[in-house]
């Protein structure tokens, strides 16, 4: 498939506006839902889902346009084996060009095809050239064998790019906002403790700490817990 000039523009306006709405996204969640819907729109393809990679190293469902991609997604993810997990571990493009007659994952072929899917493209997330940048991966799914061309994956990679950077920036958002929210939790309890035990800000700290030393549970949470109740978890 030849991409024209009126193609050009209309891949163009439909970037820039992603751009806009990823940019104006508050969350990872309302993140990957913008991408998920653009893709639909941007591309030959009747369903769409993101999978991102967790802290603990395992993919995750992030969203979906339908339950029949959330099968697929749990199918692989605990097998450990499927066109997802390849394209995470590998950080390459992978195409199924007809499930009818993948012989890649056999299993899973025929279970794509029996859903009514004929053609598979699942995208590297990545914001970089390492396995430590590796985001997660756009799955694109059509009703049609061959439906997805060069010029697809070409686009679906720019979206993936796109989608890289504004997870990564949304997750970072995220976690300062926690640590944000933290620090003023810790900080209510610390005033607590001095208050009722007449300690000044270095002992309140360390008290703290101590029973979330001795509990095993995040400091966060023992403050939380002191707020809530006004005492320390035993």
């Amino acid at each position: 498939m030849c991409v024209t000039e009126p193609d050009l523009a209309n891949s163009a306006d439909t970037f820039a506006r992603l751009a806009i709405e990823l940019h104006d996204a508050p969350g990872v969640e309302e993140t990957v839902d913008a991408v998920v819907q653009f893709a639909l729109q941007a591309l030959n393809c009747k369903y769409a889902g993101v999978a991102l990679y967790t802290r603990g190293s395992r993919a995750e469902i992030a969203a979906v346009t339908d339950s029949l991609v959330t099968n697929l997604y749990e199918s692989q993810i605990s097998t450990g084996a499927g066109p997802l997990i390849t394209a995470l571990r590998e950080r390459t493009i992978v195409a199924i060009r007809d499930t009818t007659t993948e012989d890649r994952w056999p299993e899973l072929g025929t279970t794509i095809s029996g859903l009514g899917i004929r053609s598979v493209l699942d995208v590297p997330l990545a914001t970089g050239d390492t396995p430590r940048t590796t985001v997660g991966v756009l799955g694109l799914y059509s009703e049609q064998p061959e439906a997805f061309s060069t010029d697809d994956e070409a686009i679906a990679h720019i979206l993936a790019q796109h989608a890289s950077v504004a997870v990564a920036s949304a997750r970072q958002e995220e976690t300062m906002a926690q640590a944000v929210d933290a620090r003023k939790l810790v900080g209510q309890a610390m005033g607590i403790l001095m208050e009722r035990f007449d300690v000044d800000g270095d002992r309140a700290f360390a008290i703290l700490k101590r029973y979330s030393q001795d509990t095993n549970t995040k400091l966060r949470d023992v403050a939380q817990h002191l707020i809530d109740t006004r005492r320390l978890p035993h």
